[in-house]
């Protein structure tokens, strides 16, 4: 039987992740013609479509779930023998991360030379599709959620403010919004993970009951984002992921509207390794600067 090559195997993690083919080529640095041959590649040795086309991007067939969970599977074998085996290379220290590519693509990468410059002797070294087995040889995992992982120490990162948002045509051509039980009016934009978003939002104004004929679930923040963008309708999304929206005007959060939300980012370390040397500074800087960026306009820190 004949196998795919690494690079095909991430080319299918990379299109599940970020919907399309476009998006997949920027995060692995391949053009957007050498993925797309990746996946018929693909498609062809194993006689199946992997992914269907839908307005918002590309969608898994039921194929390509089976086919995209193991892929992500051989990944994190091979990513866990590679981190596994730097240690055995000479005396730099080495630090392991795992972070989420959301996260890293809009808040992460950009702030990243601040602690590399700060310790230039450090590797520092990215696991991105880290399986379980995977984990236990990374030293920061960013995680998505409530907080609570047995077996690993949590800091609250980023993320607890999540603001509704749309695009000015949306607002337009939904009448704009006056008051909160406007919303009802507009196609509403679902993550699969913070499902209970809507809901919360609406408890906390007084409630209102929306079809689910009015709601798009779209798998990734991304592509929530870009479906927001793009005038597919409302969403929620954590205020620190489209900062950069909001200040070009690209998306509005009318009135205000928003809430604390407990489903959010989190800076995680394995329970038996101490937060010590390398690791202790690079998780001071991390938290550091994650609270000054969610610092208010204006403020200044003490």
């Amino acid at each position: 039987m004949h196998l795919p090559s690494t690079t095909a195997l991430r080319v299918i993690a990379a299109l599940a992740q970020h919907g399309t083919v476009s998006a997949a080529a920027v995060a692995l640095s391949l053009t957007q013609s050498a993925v797309s041959k990746q996946l018929k590649a693909v498609e062809a040795l194993i006689g199946l479509t992997l992914f269907n086309r839908a307005r918002h991007g590309l969608v898994p067939t039921e194929a390509g779930i089976v086919y995209i969970e193991q892929a992500r599977v051989a990944l994190g074998a091979l990513e866990t023998a590679a981190v596994r085996t730097a240690r055995l290379r000479g005396s730099r220290p080495v630090l392991r991360l795992h972070v989420l590519p959301i996260l890293g693509d809009r808040w992460f990468m950009q702030r990243l030379i601040g602690f590399t410059d700060q310790h230039p002797d450090v590797d520092v070294q990215f696991v991105t599709y880290a399986s379980r087995e995977a984990h236990r040889d990374v030293d920061v995992v960013f995680r998505f959620g409530e907080g609570q992982w047995p077996g690993w120490n949590a800091d609250y990162f980023l993320g607890r403010d999540v603001v509704l948002v749309g695009a000015p045509m949306t607002l337009d051509r939904g009448g704009g919004i006056a008051d909160w039980r406007d919303i009802a009016r507009f196609r509403l934009l679902v993550h699969p993970q913070t499902p209970l978003h809507w809901d919360r939002l609406f408890a906390q104004y007084g409630g209102l009951d929306i079809p689910p004929e009015q709601t798009i679930t779209l798998s990734y923040y991304a592509l929530v984002i870009r479906g927001a963008i793009g005038g597919q309708g409302l969403a929620l999304v954590p205020r620190t992921l489209i900062t950069r929206e909001l200040a070009a005007g690209e998306l509005v959060n009318p009135l205000g509207i928003g809430f604390e939300s407990q489903n959010c980012y989190w800076l995680t370390t394995p329970n038996e390794r101490p937060r010590e040397g390398v690791l202790k500074h690079f998780c001071v800087w991390a938290l550091a600067e994650a609270a000054r960026s969610e610092m208010p306009q204006g403020a200044v820190s003490a």
